[in-house]
């Protein structure tokens, strides 16, 4: 049966309005942390407190087995709805680093809620073609995430709120959106009951193990990459005597990672999303391996190859989150989908703060290197 001409467009749209609240902390960095006096590097932790969130949340919804239980529509609804409450909270007068944190923290959990359960949404949707639906809204994910930094850019108001108050205005019109118009999808094979065995389960099936681990690896650079951005941009700016618009800019080399993710969709109609992924994984390896060598390049080579890497590091997302989907049992796919989200988000962690704590030690330039381990390993457990 072929879904509604508006399924998909709705599906996209919410997920791109709902994860605009992933880096809406980060946007907004410098005016937050003026509030503070810390001897730590705020931005590593309001990444991780995020990713952290994410982790716990998916976790607790794969060991239930909610996405499978209950209709992910309203589950959607439901976390996009308090999603945009903890991003409001930010706004609270006089806010201390342990609730800023804590704030980040229940974003990232409700997150848990969107990102993967729209995943299992498309996948309830699309049986054919699920690498090209996934493209998209994977694509609308890079948006999502890059987007804060658009609206700080361009924001009617200089002040920092404007992207706080809008992200979550946002995050409320896709979670409506989505419950409101997208219905439980035809291939949905719901759970009657829980089972706390399903991840070791899903574990011993060899395709699903094989691609999970190739999507560990995938998430190993990419967070930290994306967190990173306005940092890569500003050890440029200080090395070389150019002056670089840093929202602006870090808004273009992570959402023309929208670009890619939809191309790769396309293509693996044709090629398969093994290939897809593979490849792309490849290119970003190089170019962490490369990376000392960027900040020497002229500042339009510089951002064209920013830009280049930017793409190629999320345009197998998709494709992995399909071949972690066509691996998982029907009626077990949205916790498949949970699972491996949660892994992989518990490794950006590691690499994040890797880079948060090698900043102050090492050369600048050379930081984006380590960021290679995660490629590697995927490209190794794509060829095993």
């Amino acid at each position: 049966m072929k879904p509604k001409f508006y399924i998909l467009p709705v599906i996209i749209i919410s997920q791109f309005f709902c994860t605009s609240l992933w880096f809406a902390g980060n946007a907004v960095i410098d005016d937050l942390a003026t509030q503070f006096t810390v001897d730590f590097d705020i931005l590593g932790y309001l990444l991780s407190f995020v990713q952290f969130g994410f982790i716990i949340g998916t976790l607790t919804f794969a060991l239930f087995t909610i996405a499978d239980r209950y209709s992910p529509s309203r589950i959607f609804m439901i976390c996009a709805i308090l999603g945009g409450i903890c991003n409001l909270l930010l706004l609270v007068p006089n806010i201390t680093v342990f609730n800023l944190l804590t704030a980040r923290f229940g974003t990232g959990f409700f997150l848990a809620g969107i990102y993967p359960i729209g995943m299992k949404i498309a996948s309830d949707y699309y049986k054919g073609g699920l690498g090209k639906a996934l493209g998209y809204l994977v694509g609308a994910l890079v948006l999502g995430t890059a987007f804060p930094h658009f609206i700080n850019e361009f924001s009617w108001s200089s002040d920092y709120k404007a992207v706080i108050i809008s992200t979550s205005a946002l995050a409320f019109i896709g979670g409506i959106s989505m419950w409101l118009f997208v219905a439980d999808g035809p291939y949905r094979k719901p759970v009657s009951k829980l089972q706390l065995g399903v991840i070791t389960q899903l574990f011993t099936i060899p395709n699903f193990k094989k691609s999970a681990f190739g999507y560990f690896g995938h998430m190993w650079e990419l967070y930290a990459f994306w967190g990173f951005v306005p940092v890569i941009l500003k050890t440029y700016a200080s090395i070389h005597p150019v002056r670089i618009q840093i929202s602006f800019w870090s808004f273009i080399v992570i959402g023309i990672g929208a670009i890619s993710c939809i191309i790769g969709g396309l293509i693996s109609l044709k090629k398969g999303s093994k290939k897809v992924a593979y490849n792309s994984i490849l290119i970003s390896g190089v170019f962490c391996l490369v990376s000392p060598l960027l900040f020497k390049l002229p500042p339009d080579w510089f951002i064209i190859a920013l830009c280049i890497w930017g793409m190629v590091v999320i345009s197998d997302s998709p494709q992995f989150s399909t071949m972690v989907a066509a691996s998982s049992p029907p009626e077990l796919r949205g916790t498949a989908l949970t699972i491996t989200n949660s892994i992989g988000f518990a490794i950006t962690i590691i690499s994040i703060q890797l880079l948060s704590f090698l900043m102050n030690i090492i050369d600048p330039t050379l930081l984006y290197v380590f960021l290679c381990i995660g490629p590697i390993f995927g490209l190794y457990s794509l060829r095993k």
